[in-house]
């Protein structure tokens, strides 16, 4: 079973997605993140909406993800956010223990 894993957000405010992941740093909760800008198209009360929108990767320990899924929801000023994670099956050895030793 995979140890670690990349959890993703979305947010459509610049200061809202930095004070995720300054928190999620400060705490220790992920190892890095990435954030880059978007165009999110999706279903939102019976319309198709298009929106720009910052996207999060965090690097993380799969046991850490409630702890994750908890502070975004703190932050978060969606009504209904995505938090989402993808197993990381394989990876270089270094890059892994690394994401183990910045981590809780």
């Amino acid at each position: 079973m995979t140890k670690y894993c990349i959890v993703t957000t979305t947010c459509d405010k610049l200061e809202i997605a930095n004070k995720i992941i300054d928190t999620l740093l400060k705490k220790r909760l992920v190892s890095c993140c990435q954030m880059s800008k978007v165009e999110s198209s999706y279903w939102w009360e019976d319309e198709i909406v298009k929106e720009p929108e910052f996207l999060i990767q965090m690097k993380t320990k799969k046991e850490l993800f409630k702890e994750v899924e908890k502070e975004i929801l703190g932050i978060h000023d969606y009504e209904t956010c995505e938090i989402i994670s993808y197993d990381i099956d394989e990876g270089n050895d270094k890059y892994l223990k690394w994401i183990e030793d910045e981590i809780k």
